[in-house]
C-alpha cells in the first residue's frame, strides 16, 4: 500500500498559497448558497435576500467560529494574544460559526420582515452541504481525527487508500472521524431534502429543528472518539453543546405544535413574489 500523502496546498505562487481546506470550505458554501436560492423562489423569497443574507452572515459566521475556539483555549492565547487574528494558523469550531450565522439571522429577517424560521428552514440543507464538504478540509490537514487504530480496522471499512494513507499521522494510523460526521450528515441531507417535499409534514421552522436535531445527535458521538476536542473542565465543549441544542429542539418542536395556526414548510411565505418591502 502506498504511503502517499496528499498536499494540503491546492496552488502556491512563491509566499502566497491556497490550501485545500478554504477551497473546500468556500465549494461547499457556493454549493448551498446555490441550494438556498433555488429552495428561497419556491417558497415565494426573493433570491436577493438570500444572497443579502450570506454577504452579512458569512464574516460573522467566521467571527464566531474564531472567537468560539480562542474562547475555550484562552490560557494558550492570553499568552500570546498576536495570535488571535492569526486564523490562518488554524483555530475554528464549527458550533461558534452556526451561533454567528444564527444571531445575523435573527438580525437580518426582523430588519428585512422575513419570517425567521421560513429562512432558517431554507438555509438548514445548505449548512449540511457546507459540513458535508468542510470536513474534507480537514481530511487534507489531517485533523479532526480519533483516537490510534490500525491499518487492517481501516482497511476493513473497504476505505479507498488515499484515504488510509491521509489518516497515518506522526506514526499512527486514526480513527477517520471526519468521514464519520461528513457520511452522517450526508445521510441528514438526504432524508431532510425528500421529507420537506411531503404535503403536511413539516411546519415551518421543523425543517431547521429536524437539522440541529441530526447535527447534535451525531456530534455527540462523533465528538466523543476524536481527539482534538475542545474542554470545559472535564467536559467535552461540542459534546455539552449537542445535548443542549438537542434537548432544546425537542422542547421547541413540542411547545410550538401546541400552538394554533402553524404554516406548513410548503406554503411559504404567503409574501407576493416578486414583493416591495
Amino acid at each position: 500500500m502506498s504511503l502517499l500523502v496528499l498536499n494540503p496546498i491546492f496552488f502556491q505562487l512563491g509566499p502566497f498559497a491556497i490550501r485545500w481546506y478554504g477551497v473546500l470550505i468556500a465549494a461547499g458554501a457556493i454549493i448551498g448558497v446555490w441550494m438556498a436560492m433555488r429552495e428561497a423562489q419556491k417558497r415565494k423569497i426573493m433570491a436577493d435576500d438570500i444572497i443579502d443574507l450570506v454577504l452579512w452572515g458569512v464574516p460573522f459566521a467566521l467571527i464566531g467560529a474564531r472567537t468560539y475556539y480562542v474562547v475555550f483555549e484562552w490560557p494558550f492565547y492570553a499568552q500570546y494574544p498576536s495570535e488571535i487574528i492569526k486564523i490562518w494558523h488554524g483555530g475554528i469550531a464549527i458550533y461558534g460559526g452556526l451561533i454567528g450565522a444564527f444571531l445575523v439571522t435573527l438580525v437580518f429577517t426582523h430588519r428585512r420582515h422575513l419570517p425567521i424560521w421560513l429562512i432558517l428552514d431554507i438555509a438548514a440543507p445548505s449548512l449540511l452541504v457546507g459540513q458535508i464538504v468542510g470536513r474534507w478540509g480537514n481530511f487534507m490537514n489531517q485533523e479532526a481525527y480519533g483516537a490510534i487504530t490500525s491499518a487492517h480496522f481501516l482497511e476493513s471499512l473497504h476505505l479507498p487508500s488515499f484515504i488510509i494513507n491521509q489518516m497515518l499521522i506522526n506514526g499512527h494510523f486514526r480513527q477517520p472521524t471526519f468521514l464519520y460526521e461528513s457520511l452522517w450528515n450526508l445521510i441528514g441531507l438526504i432524508i431532510l431534502l425528500f421529507l420537506r417535499q411531503q404535503p403536511h409534514l413539516f411546519k415551518q421552522g421543523e425543517v431547521f429543528l429536524s437539522y440541529v436535531l441530526w447535527y447534535s445527535l451525531g456530534r455527540f458521538f462523533v465528538e466523543g472518539m476524536r481527539t482534538d476536542s475542545l474542554y470545559w473542565w472535564p467536559l467535552r465543549v461540542s459534546q455539552v453543546l449537542s445535548v443542549i441544542l438537542f434537548i432544546g429542539a425537542v422542547i421547541i418542536i413540542i411547545y410550538r405544535r401546541r400552538q394554533e395556526s402553524l404554516p406548513d414548510y410548503l406554503a411559504g411565505s404567503g409574501l407576493k413574489y416578486p414583493y416591495q418591502r
